[in-house]
């Protein structure tokens, strides 16, 4: 099955987030990857985990043949992602500290997640994959 994506930003989170929210119970497995924005002189992300860990991610949820929604979401620059008030870092729901951030989401809650220095290990990701 095809890996449904969507994308976010800080501003449009709210919006997005409650539609996926609302179409997670028709996917198999529904997950958040909270991630750098990409610079524009380069087109890479500003930051080198989300740089190794993007590839990972996305290969091994295509992989599966589960009916995947993986809405992806741009924390910002690396000046707005050093705010310790980044409004990312203070959710009660989502209490980021590091970007790449994986999270299974399953009804209406934080199932499992990967950090930054975890995020790029296919095998954890397949494991946050199989989580039931």
């Amino acid at each position: 099955m095809p890996l449904k994506l969507s994308d976010a930003t800080t501003t449009t989170f709210d919006s997005v987030f409650e539609k996926f929210r609302t179409e997670s119970p028709n996917h198999k497995a529904n997950f958040i990857l909270f991630l750098a924005d990409k610079d524009p002189s380069t087109s890479l992300s500003w930051c080198p985990d989300c740089v190794r860990a993007e590839p990972v991610i996305y290969k091994t949820l295509e992989a599966s043949t589960d009916d995947i929604a993986l809405l992806q979401a741009y924390v910002g620059d690396r000046p707005t992602w050093r705010n310790p008030h980044h409004p990312w870092r203070v959710d009660s729901k989502f209490k980021l500290t590091g970007v790449p951030t994986l999270i299974r989401w399953e009804n209406d809650t934080v199932k499992g997640r990967l950090e930054d220095h975890e995020a790029h290990h296919e095998h954890k990701i397949n494991g946050l994959l199989s989580t039931d």
